[in-house]
């Protein structure tokens, strides 16, 4: 889309973040607060991407690549602009990172729940993998 700037969160970014996930995200994580987000963009300046239209976000995605394994996490996209291009213009731009990484595979994390989540994943040529189950351990 020509009217989609995509780029990297600054820190100054870290607050708006956090309001438009509130707004636009299904599901919360542990990590969804200032520091959580501060510390993602200080670690990989790179992987909290933004999609923004007029100057506000219209949708973000984390790309974090850890030299072994592509991970996408908090695809999200403003209500007002689903179905408009916004989640694959972030998941070409994630894909992009990735290859310039030497990555290989993406793995996302999607919640069971969100069957629009889904279909968007779908229509950008992700499949889910029945055989793999998330765990987790909260530290």
């Amino acid at each position: 889309m020509n009217d989609l700037d995509i780029r990297c969160a600054t820190p100054t970014d870290v607050d708006a973040v956090l309001r438009f996930w509130r707004e636009a995200a299904e599901g919360t994580s542990i990590s969804d607060d200032h520091d959580g987000v501060a510390r993602l963009i200080s670690r990989d300046p790179e992987a909290l991407l933004l999609a923004e239209r007029d100057g506000r976000i219209a949708g973000t995605v984390i790309a974090g690549f850890d030299g072994w394994r592509c991970s996408a996490y908090r695809l999200a996209v403003h209500p007002d602009c689903r179905r408009q291009g916004v989640a694959s213009a972030l998941l070409d731009a994630a894909e992009e990172r990735f290859l310039a990484l030497g990555g290989r595979r993406v793995d996302a994390m999607v919640l069971e729940a969100n069957e629009r989540a889904h279909h968007a994943w779908g229509a950008t040529g992700y499949h889910r993998e029945e055989h793999w189950r998330r765990w987790v351990k909260s530290l």
